[in-house]
């Protein structure tokens, strides 16, 4: 079974798991995510490998991380992430690129990733549930973070956080790559 197809399999058996523990219809998860329901029932029949902006507004709306929805290894009080296992989850032709380097449902859902954004590449975000919080740290290039259409220059070695909720993008504005190490720390269901 390739990468895919294990994590196609874990993303439709997660996310039946987590809409089956939140109570939720397959209605009231797609007017909760904004994700039409044919395309939830595909996703729990492991026959499409959703988007990674669909992949989100699911996992926002079942408060949990994509780490959780994507994981087919659970259980032991310490998880070790080999490089081999993290998550590219957004490429582009350029070289641009997200990946998720681990997570945890922990005190609501915390995630860790790294960026590569390629000159001129860019990625938008819809807003996320009130009380998200990312946390991020530029280690090589310049990022332009937008948030709530005000743009924010940060240099190799700064840091930003903002609150999520807002629309957000990230940007490489520069003429040399730019990585980013980032935190996402979600709020729990309620």
């Amino acid at each position: 079974m390739s990468d895919l197809d294990q994590l196609t399999q874990s993303l439709a058996r997660n996310l039946k798991r987590w809409r089956g523990e939140r109570g939720f219809t397959l209605d009231a998860l797609a007017a909760r995510a904004g994700v039409s329901r044919g395309m939830i029932i595909q996703i729990e029949q492991a026959r499409t490998n959703p988007s990674v902006g669909t992949t989100v507004k699911l996992a926002d709306a079942l408060g949990v991380s994509i780490t959780t929805l994507l994981d087919y290894e659970q259980g032991s009080p310490v998880r070790l992430v080999p490089e081999s296992q993290a998550v590219r989850m957004w490429s582009t032709e350029a070289g641009s690129s997200t990946t998720l380097l681990v997570g945890t449902e922990a005190r609501g859902p915390l995630e860790l990733w790294a960026w590569r954004l390629m000159p001129g590449d860019s990625s938008h975000s819809d807003p996320h549930p009130e009380g998200t919080v990312e946390l991020l740290h530029v280690t090589a290039g310049e990022l332009t973070l937008v948030v709530d259409g005000a743009s924010y220059s940060v240099p190799a070695g700064g840091s930003a956080t903002f609150e999520a909720h807002h629309p957000h993008a990230y940007r490489n504005d520069g003429s040399e790559p730019t990585e980013v190490t980032m935190a996402v720390s979600i709020p729990p269901v309620r």
